[in-house]
């Protein structure tokens, strides 16, 4: 079953669970949401990493995802994220800014010093929560939503997050520790600001610190 944390006729506010995709097919979070609730017309709007977990919103109809949309792309959206990662950030809070290039063949984003096609700039503000000598937990506000942009910004610095699969050689026993912990939005019928906040689930690496 598919936690719902908020619904009303134009959006439904979830828990999209890891290894779930975010768009509309087979297996998928708007089939899901359909075999749970009977509504035919669920509309992604924005997107979680398929092994990455946390909040979302899907839209109900065509005027709650159009109006949803250009809140995003006007940057009137607002989405955190909390992660574990191994080691230890320099700084509590800091700007991270690089180059990411996406290689669409072998499905993986990489750092880069060159400009170039396939290149975009990618930017995040993250703040240490707390953490041990092993991990640490942040708090990530991201600037731009490039593909895999936080798992590879934070593993380019030697902070691959816990659970990593692609970009980490380590192996956790875990999922992916990346959690979507936060959504602001205003109401696409009634434009009433709405904030939902949901903590990570309580089992490992999220316990440790």
């Amino acid at each position: 079953m598919i936690d719902i944390v908020y619904a009303d006729e134009h959006i439904v506010v979830c828990v999209k669970p890891a290894r779930v995709l975010s768009t509309d097919e087979p297996g998928g979070l708007p089939e899901l949401l359909r075999q749970q609730l009977g509504t035919q017309d669920f509309r992604t709007v924005h997107r979680l990493d398929r092994v990455v977990s946390g909040l979302m919103v899907v839209a109900r109809n065509a005027h709650a995802a159009s109006e949803l949309s250009r809140q995003i792309r006007e940057d009137a959206f607002q989405k955190e994220y909390m992660a574990v990662v191994h080691g230890i950030p320099e700084v509590g809070e800091a700007r991270l800014t690089d180059l990411l290039l996406r290689d669409k063949a072998r499905k993986m984003t990489m750092v880069t010093q060159t400009p170039g096609k396939d290149v975009l700039p990618a930017a995040l503000r993250y703040q240490v929560v707390s953490g041990n000598r092993q991990l640490t937990r942040v708090r990530i506000r991201l600037e731009t939503g490039r593909t895999h942009q936080i798992r590879v910004q934070f593993a380019s610095r030697g902070l691959p997050l816990v659970g990593e699969r692609k970009y980490s050689e380590l192996n956790d026993p875990c999922e992916i520790a990346l959690w979507s912990s936060r959504l602001g939005f205003c109401h696409p019928t009634t434009g009433e600001h709405m904030e939902f906040v949901k903590e990570p689930p309580q089992v490992y690496p999220w316990t440790e610190v």
